[in-house]
């Protein structure tokens, strides 16, 4: 006969005897908790075989210690009611009435769509949401302007210069370096394919369009949305943490009127300008490129240029670029507003805001292709 241990410190123990009317008899005894049975894997698969094998009784008056995680393998293995002999103590009992009372649900295959459903009920109308924000956050930037063309003493000069600053200023040195690593491989690329028909002085017509009409704008947009589109979100984001949002509403301040309008005026008015210097950038790389590799001069380049790219595509992409702006700041002080008093809202709200403005960004480009399709191509 096996001496059965009650030592709450002691290991699990399974011990499995047939009768003489062919039952088994199934005796517990030791530690039953979860950091014991992760150590022993096999003897949960053997309580999980237990369901196959006909027992006549459980005894798990030798159970020392039962958690609820192994309560629950046992209640499992029983078919999720109790066996009709059983002899257990009275502690470990009201382990299992609470699931004797109340049965665990189950879990059909319909389980996955419905966790489907509810996320994309969840994503809806969480869009939507955020949607009536952004129309909020647009019609009172509406008001605010219409406020100050009838008070234009009240206009925050010293904050839109130093926002045109942040925004446009300082982005100038990146802006530069990607536009014209951004020409020197759109021209070298070129060039390959070029040479194969004997058309290298078509090269001009392929920088020109393709930079100043998508690629000047958008690359500037594409920098502006991670670099100053995310300081925005985060600058309101701090005074949402350090409670300066609540100090300016005290003293009777407008948010709008201080926060959004500097930053979206500022935005507005230097993406144009940072699309120009971006475009000029890459015409720069693309002109010494094709000056290297197919012996096209500077002086041809800028002689070719006017023709092959009607002034019409100057004026969409100044007009997207200045769209891209708007864009930008919105989106970016609509996240920066949504931030909570807390470092993980701050990083969460920043990287959305950043993913939704290029994400608009890319989105206001294919509008803008499709709408102006046949403008400005000869």
């Amino acid at each position: 006969m096996t001496e059965l241990s009650t030592d709450q410190n002691s290991p699990p123990i399974l011990v499995l005897l047939k009768q003489a009317d062919g039952q088994y008899c199934v005796t517990l005894s030791g530690c039953w908790t979860l950091r014991y049975l992760a150590a022993a894997p096999e003897l949960q698969q053997q309580v999980r075989r237990l369901r196959n094998t006909p027992v006549g009784q459980w005894d798990l008056n030798g159970v020392g210690v039962l958690d609820n995680a192994s309560a629950l393998m046992l209640w499992q293995a029983w078919g999720e009611q109790a066996p009709a002999t059983l002899v257990i103590r009275p502690e470990h009992q009201r382990l299992f009435e609470r699931w004797q009372a109340q049965p665990l649900p189950d879990l059909d295959a319909s389980a996955p769509q419905h966790a489907f459903l509810a996320t994309l009920q969840y994503t809806i109308a969480s869009f939507y949401t955020q949607l009536l924000a952004l129309l909020s956050l647009s019609g009172q930037l509406v008001l605010d302007i219409g406020y100050l063309i009838l008070h234009p003493a009240e206009i925050p000069w010293a904050d839109i210069s130093g926002a045109v600053y942040d925004c446009g200023v300082r982005a100038l040195g990146i802006t530069a370096l990607v536009g014209f690593l951004i020409g020197i491989v759109l021209s070298y690329l070129s060039a390959l394919q070029l040479k194969m028909f004997g058309a290298e002085i078509y090269i001009i017509d392929i920088l020109g369009l393709s930079i100043i009409r998508e690629l000047g704008p958008l690359l500037a947009a594409i920098l502006v949305a991670g670099r100053s589109g995310s300081a925005m979100t985060a600058q309101i984001g701090i005074m949402r943490v350090t409670e300066e949002l609540d100090a300016l509403s005290a003293m009777g301040i407008a948010h709008s009127l201080r926060l959004i309008l500097p930053k979206v005026t500022a935005l507005t008015l230097s993406m144009p300008l940072l699309a120009v210097w971006t475009s000029a950038m890459a015409l720069i790389g693309g002109m010494y490129s094709a000056q290297t590799t197919l012996d096209i001069s500077y002086q041809q380049f800028f002689l070719k240029l006017p023709d092959v790219v009607p002034l019409a595509n100057v004026f969409i992409g100044l007009s997207k670029s200045a769209v891209f702006g708007l864009s930008i700041a919105l989106i970016a002080c609509h996240f920066g507003f949504r931030i909570k008093p807390n470092t993980e809202s701050l990083g969460n709200e920043t990287t959305n805001s950043v993913v939704v403005a290029i994400t608009m960004v890319i989105m206001i480009d294919a509008i803008f292709a499709i709408l102006f399709m046949g403008v400005g191509i000869s």
